[in-house]
């Protein structure tokens, strides 16, 4: 069975390509590798076009006849959005908007959708469930939202059927290292914290010792991406059983602060990583955690790599591997499969 994984060269992408060739699903990456990577494309066929593109989203429907999408194709830095942000309209919503219509216009009526908890802003109260008030500070969740509104009226006006799945913090990578995190530029903690610790980086800038937490820095949710990639493929079964239109978070219901990142990243390389103390972000909250309950019942999802110990050693592991890939050293074991064409 064809899927078409819009994003798919991306860091969650391709983790969804991986999970959905091992569930028995077919990956179509569709991806213009403006994020995303080419050799990341490893489990399935590979379209490089724009997702504005309507005329090449119809030939790979038309080719493949896909029975379901799923959307991961869009701008994520959250500062990057708050100095440009018609350039995230365009590319999260307006693009979103074309492959919609196509959708419709080819009567495929399955779509997973990469959302995020940036639409919920603020915390009023944690953990945040769904049913919080949707208040996004910036113009990456802001847009996310309106996507989600977008599906919204799409399902009650056409055969179309949805799940949103709200991300808490994405982290880790594939325990075999055939894929990872591989921004440019990186702006995540994790990497960032691996990068000084392996050298490529002077010191760690963290941001804020002042919140009102137990340690005085951040907390966050972090959920490994094989336990996002898992969801995804259950959004799948859960629509093809004809299963309503849903929303739901992804997270493991408890935190992590930056400290304890750093210090969990200082174990693992058995160093002390120099940090710099920068003041708090703008609009940033002291914390943020998911209640994600409603996908454990209803997808029957559970997190099961996101204890801080997978999460680090696997994404350390990820970025050895990489640092040998833009080396220009290309491990065999990344590219285990001839590349398919059309």
């Amino acid at each position: 069975m064809y899927i078409l994984v819009v994003g798919g060269a991306g860091y969650i992408g391709s983790h969804v390509c991986k999970i959905l060739a091992a569930s028995g699903f077919v990956p179509i990456v569709y991806d213009n590798l403006s994020t995303g990577h080419s050799w990341a494309v490893q489990w399935g066929p590979f379209i490089q076009a724009d997702l504005e593109d309507e005329a090449a989203l119809l030939d790979a429907f038309d080719l493949y006849k896909p029975k379901a999408v799923i959307h991961l194709a869009s701008l994520i830095n959250v500062r990057d959005s708050i100095v440009n942000p018609a350039l995230y309209y365009e590319k999260n919503l307006f693009a979103t908007l074309i492959l919609l219509k196509a959708m419709v216009k080819k009567g495929i009526s399955h779509l997973v959708f990469s959302s995020t908890a940036a639409i919920y802003g603020s915390p009023h109260y944690v953990p945040i469930d769904e049913k919080h008030p949707k208040a996004a500070l910036n113009a990456y969740g802001k847009t996310k939202w309106a996507v989600e509104g977008m599906l919204e009226d799409f399902s009650h006006a056409y055969p179309l059927h949805f799940v949103s799945l709200r991300y808490f913090n994405a982290c880790g990578a594939d325990p075999e290292a055939q894929i990872g995190e591989a921004h440019h530029p990186e702006t995540h903690l994790i990497p960032l914290s691996i990068h000084t610790a392996l050298g490529l980086q002077p010191s760690l800038q963290i941001y804020g010792d002042d919140y009102p937490t137990p340690d005085g820095t951040a907390i966050r949710d972090y959920i490994h991406v094989l336990d996002l990639a898992d969801a995804h493929v259950k959004a799948l079964r859960y629509l093809f059983a004809s299963g309503p239109s849903l929303q739901c978070n992804l997270g493991t219901g408890s935190g992590y602060s930056v400290k304890q990142i750093v210090d969990a990243v200082n174990l693992f390389a058995q160093k002390k990583i120099p940090v710099v103390i920068c003041p708090r972000l703008a609009h940033d909250s002291p914390i943020l955690v998911a209640d994600a309950s409603r996908a454990k019942e209803i997808l029957q999802w559970e997190p099961r790599h996101s204890d801080l110990a997978t999460i680090i050693s696997t994404a350390w592991n990820w970025q050895q591997t990489f640092l040998n890939l833009e080396g220009g050293i290309i491990l065999k074991k990344l590219i285990k499969k001839e590349a398919y064409s059309l």
